[in-house]
């Protein structure tokens, strides 16, 4: 005879509602504090949080609030171990956190290196990617403008990058782009 696998047992039960461990209940609540928080991108907040959430009964929260703790150490490396000084480290420390969705820092960087280097195309172009990703679209257009003068390669370049989806209905941006459609040399 084969043994029947019992199914796992009912929470407790008063009157039909199911009672849950306030511990438990305590444990969510500081988790989905520290999710919030780290959804905004508030790494070293959401950590701490997190931190708190190791401290309660429940294995699968610590085992998920571990997880988010080392992503947001990750996170925030960055900005902790590396010091850019030319720049092009800037430009790479900016890129970088475009990557990860930190806008502040990347738009930081990119102007330290767009500072150093004013005359360096790809650090114009990469600063019109931010504004097009952050919804800047004058500030956008200045960029690029930039960035083919210095650059004409840069006008195919963005004809096909995605981070200018913003601007594919901006009658200034296809001006830009395609200026032999207009009837003149950009």
């Amino acid at each position: 005879m084969k043994k029947k696998a019992l199914p796992p047992p009912h929470p407790p039960q008063r009157g039909g509602v199911e009672m849950v461990d306030p511990r438990v209940q305590a444990q969510l609540k500081l988790y989905d504090e520290a999710l919030s928080l780290f959804h905004q991108q508030k790494f070293a907040k959401a950590k701490q949080e997190l931190e708190k959430v190791l401290e309660g009964p429940s294995k699968e929260l610590i085992d998920r609030a571990r997880m988010h703790i080392n992503i947001a150490d990750q996170r925030m490396k960055p900005s902790h171990e590396q010091n850019p000084r030319t720049a092009d480290e800037h430009y790479q420390r900016g890129v970088a956190m475009m990557n990860i969705g930190r806008w502040d820092d990347a738009r930081e960087s990119l102007v330290k290196a767009r500072k150093a280097a004013p005359k360096a195309d790809h650090i114009h172009y990469a600063l019109a990617a931010l504004d097009c990703l952050t919804g800047e679209a004058d500030s956008a257009m200045a960029n690029l403008k930039v960035a083919i003068e210095l650059k004409s390669e840069n006008r195919f370049h963005a004809r096909n990058d995605e981070d200018f989806a913003f601007l594919q209905e901006d009658p200034r941006f296809t001006e830009l782009l395609y200026p032999e459609k207009e009837g003149y040399s950009g």
